[in-house]
């Protein structure tokens, strides 16, 4: 509910006080007496759907645009007009339970904090969350999305765009730009320092294993369902007067982590290891863009003036049409990262399976692991070592297996993974009993070349 207040222009009261009389709208009218060009003040609640359409009709009545107007939150209204209204404007999926065009505004000037609090903010958010990332730890990477300030610059730049208010979305785009830049400076120095000092004393192999960190490295389409449904809920948040702060949590979520990932590659120095995060960084930020211009537009949101809604169409169309060419560019990478998972974890099953049959030939012997090393080249990754543990009994003559199992992984139908290179196969023997005993390994490699295997014995305890 929502109580109105406005100012009613020289020669214009008639017009308007009868235009509410129409509408059934119960209103107190108090005199101007400050000798200005109004001479009453109107005051009438109104349910939140019917404050735009209502407004709209006073205008067109003599109400100034710019007249001075004042919409508060009202916590209870008894009247029996009142219930009426409610129930019309209940039923007008038009206009269904969006705010006004005025109160959008408001609301997303409001989100958008001031320069000094919005850098002070961001960089303590990613200052906590690299060192949650590396401290791997879920709760404090969590705590960071709480205490960033991202929505506003957000919204403001989709509210900006659909009602024509070229500041609010100068403020916006120049908040998001200056943002994501200031995020990935400040979890680089901070990462720096913490490397310099030997706080972290990990090689760049180990920092990239963290999972909290490894999990942003190669996103996949998932990322851009999550991206995308932080930017609706904004939008939707923003124009039902819902409260935003949980969906400001959410497109925290989509871009503090994997911009405080990017520092993370800066300081330790492997820019090409943090692309994938990168290519995140970006896809969240047009895609929370994307989906919130979007849906604000779709819920009818244009500017005030009737001359001025031809050219915000063009250039909010023009906007969507921009951010989702480039949207759907980056989002190319996430599918390839996705269908790189997919044939990945079908050459890791054919390989379990290959060893299984080539060991069911062999008395005694069992698999004990298969472990695959993979040379990570974002988007995509090839395997580059297979590792079996083969255990057998004690006293019994180990076979030689690095190349039955190297021919049998070559057959396998993997013809992206065999164009890339060879991948190297071992076997490593241990004898499945408690106490001492003689471990050995042999190694072929997938090429058209002979493959040789040699046998390195070495003490193992088991």
């Amino acid at each position: 509910m929502r109580l109105v207040q406005v100012m009613v222009p020289a020669g214009k009261r008639e017009s308007i006080l009868r235009t509410l009389d129409d509408e059934g709208i119960d209103y107190v009218v108090t005199e101007e007496t400050s000798s200005r060009e109004y001479t009453a003040t109107v005051t009438f609640p109104l349910p939140q759907a019917a404050v735009e359409p209502v407004l709209e009709k006073l205008r067109d009545a003599g109400l100034d645009r710019d007249a001075y107007t004042i919409v508060l939150d009202a916590e209870t209204v008894i009247s029996r007009q009142f219930d009426e209204l409610v129930e019309r404007y209940e039923e007008d999926e038009e206009n269904g339970d969006r705010i006004a065009r005025e109160e959008l505004a408001a609301r997303a000037r409001s989100l958008a904090p001031n320069w000094r609090t919005f850098v002070v903010m961001t960089v303590v958010s990613s200052v906590v969350a690299t060192a949650g990332l590396l401290l791997d730890s879920a709760a404090v990477v969590v705590g960071s999305m709480v205490i960033a300030p991202l929505i506003g610059p957000a919204m403001a730049t989709s509210t900006g765009s659909v009602v024509d208010d070229r500041e609010l979305l100068l403020r916006g785009v120049k908040q998001q730009v200056a943002g994501g830049l200031l995020a990935v400076v400040a979890a680089a120095v901070f990462a720096t320092l913490l490397r310099t000092a030997h706080v972290v004393p990990l090689e760049a192999a180990d920092v990239f294993a963290i999972d909290e960190v490894r999990e942003r490295l190669v996103p996949d389409v998932l990322s851009l369902v999550i991206a995308l449904g932080a930017g609706i809920a904004g939008a939707l948040s923003l124009s039902t007067g819902v409260s935003t702060a949980l969906v400001g949590v959410m497109i925290a979520a989509a871009l503090v982590p994997p911009t405080a990932v990017v520092g993370i590659g800066l300081a330790w120095g492997s820019p090409r290891t943090v692309s994938g995060a990168l290519v995140l960084v970006l896809v969240n930020f047009l895609s929370i863009n994307f989906a919130a211009l979007a849906v604000l537009w779709l819920t009818g949101y244009r500017p005030k003036n009737w001359f001025r809604r031809e050219e915000a169409r063009t250039a909010t169309l023009k906007r969507i049409a921009t951010l989702g060419i480039a949207l759907l560019v980056l989002s190319s990478l996430l599918a390839g990262v996705t269908y790189n998972t997919y044939r990945t974890a079908t050459f890791e099953e054919d390989t379990r399976a290959a060893v299984d049959d080539v060991l069911a030939d062999y008395e005694g012997l069992k698999s004990l692991s298969v472990t695959i090393a993979y040379e990570e080249t974002f988007p995509f990754s090839r395997p580059e070592r297979v590792t079996v543990t083969v255990g057998h009994p004690p006293g019994r003559e180990t076979p030689e297996l690095a190349n039955r199992l190297a021919e049998r992984i070559e057959r396998l139908d993997n013809p992206a993974f065999r164009a890339d290179g060879p991948i190297t196969v071992e076997v490593q023997y241990v004898v499945v009993d408690v106490g001492t005993s003689t471990a050995g390994a042999t190694a072929a490699k997938l090429s058209a070349s002979p493959r040789i295997a040699a046998d390195r014995p070495a003490p193992a305890t088991v």
